[in-house]
């Protein structure tokens, strides 16, 4: 990739306003196209640059909070890495070690942490109902800091997984898929399966399949989401599914069959989620302290998901589509059948032919996370990527 082509590929971008400066990015299915587009083309010209040897620091200074309220590998490092290339120290907010046991509020968290930060990312994911309610909470209280002149500064909210999206794994995966088709515009009319998958565990996220659905509908994709009966997702998100296919000439349909989902398609996205209502009593139980129940709730659960064991991505499902050669996708890690548990989400073979375009797929999210810092922290984001590339100072000496 030469200078003199990040260059042009940078000045382009001055073509997308996403009206994000002091303002968060929570839910992608509430942020413009034009930010849609901005944060997309900007993730993979930092892809590019920093794979010719490009530094891509913006800040002099200054923080990346991050809040992780349940485990995570790739979001972690992606935050932490999209931070430091921008040259954003990374403090993690350990609840435990915190005043938060002794029963500091959310406001209060949320004002000491805004000091000297530029970026609060959070992950919230565990309670249906909750996660986004905590990260537009966070929001406000900065909202108010800087307002009342407490902080001199009002960072960005983040947001790395809740209940309802996961935007920088869908936003990833769309850097995927524009990679591999040639270009959003080659998108239009490919058929995508979000389907559901069998898993040994009961309690995955909803957010991966309602944000994938959400977003890539607004470019003209037929979409179809397949899961058995019973396994819903939250209406909201597949509304926004529906308005988006509606208005790109795209189309999006529900089925219960994951042959019917696979039929023809050019991608294929089989992964587990928990049904929306067993996620809403598994949080009632949780927030009421009734954890003797949720061994219950889980056996129910488990049995479930056992009467589906053929939902399972193998070699003759992916027989089924276009030309037998979907691009297969996950968010990873995958329940792979025969590595990671006796029964799962996809066969031996079928992810081992698909293992390294999964790593790939998830090599673009710091540099998701990296454009959206920037479209949030800077009035012109545009200019600022063409003063990066056009300072073109090596990462290494």
């Amino acid at each position: 990739m030469t200078k003199t082509s990040l260059k042009e590929r940078a000045a382009a971008l001055a073509q997308y306003n996403p009206d994000l400066h002091d303002k968060d990015f929570l839910l992608s299915y509430r942020v413009s196209e034009q930010a849609i587009s901005f944060v997309q083309k900007t993730a993979v010209l930092l892809r590019d640059a920093a794979a010719s040897g490009l530094s891509l620091r913006a800040f002099d200074g200054g923080i990346g909070m991050a809040i992780f309220r349940d485990n995570s590998t790739r979001t972690r490092y992606s935050y932490k890495a999209a931070c430091n290339m921008l040259g954003l120290a990374v403090e993690e907010l350990d609840e435990s070690t915190s005043q938060i046991a002794h029963g500091e509020t959310v406001r209060e968290t949320a004002a000491m942490l805004g000091f000297f930060t530029e970026v609060v990312g959070i992950r919230d994911d565990m309670f249906l109902g909750e996660g986004h309610t905590y990260m537009k909470e966070v929001a406000a209280s900065l909202d108010e800091s800087r307002r009342e002149g407490v902080l001199f500064g009002r960072p960005a909210v983040v947001n790395l997984q809740c209940d309802i999206d996961h935007p920088t794994q869908a936003m990833a995966d769309l850097c995927h898929l524009t990679e591999t088709f040639g270009g959003v515009e080659n998108l239009r009319g490919k058929k995508l399966a979000m389907s559901w998958a069998s898993s040994p565990s009961y309690g995955k996220p909803l957010s991966v399949p309602q944000g994938v659905v959400a977003l890539m509908a607004r470019f003209g994709m037929d979409l179809v989401l397949a899961h058995p009966e019973g396994y819903e997702l939250l209406d909201e998100p597949l509304e926004a599914a529906r308005k988006f296919a509606k208005e790109s000439g795209g189309s999006f349909r529900i089925t219960h069959s994951m042959d019917d989902a696979f039929d023809g398609a050019h991608i294929v996205y089989p992964k587990s989620w928990a049904p929306a209502a067993v996620m809403r009593e598994r949080t009632r139980l949780l927030r009421g302290k009734e954890t003797g129940k949720l061994g219950e709730l889980e056996k129910q659960a488990l049995a479930e998901n056992a009467k589906h064991r053929d939902w399972e991505c193998t070699a003759a499902k992916m027989a089924r589509t276009k030309e037998g050669s979907a691009l297969y996708m996950h968010c990873l890690p995958a329940d792979v059948t025969g590595v990671s548990c006796e029964a799962g989400e996809v066969s031996k073979e079928v992810f081992e032919k698909a293992r390294l375009a999964t790593y790939r797929e998830a090599s673009y999210k710091p540099f998701v996370i990296a454009a959206m810092i920037l479209a949030t922290r800077f009035a012109n984001p545009a200019a600022e990527v063409v003063k990066i590339i056009e300072r073109g100072r090596a990462r290494r000496g």
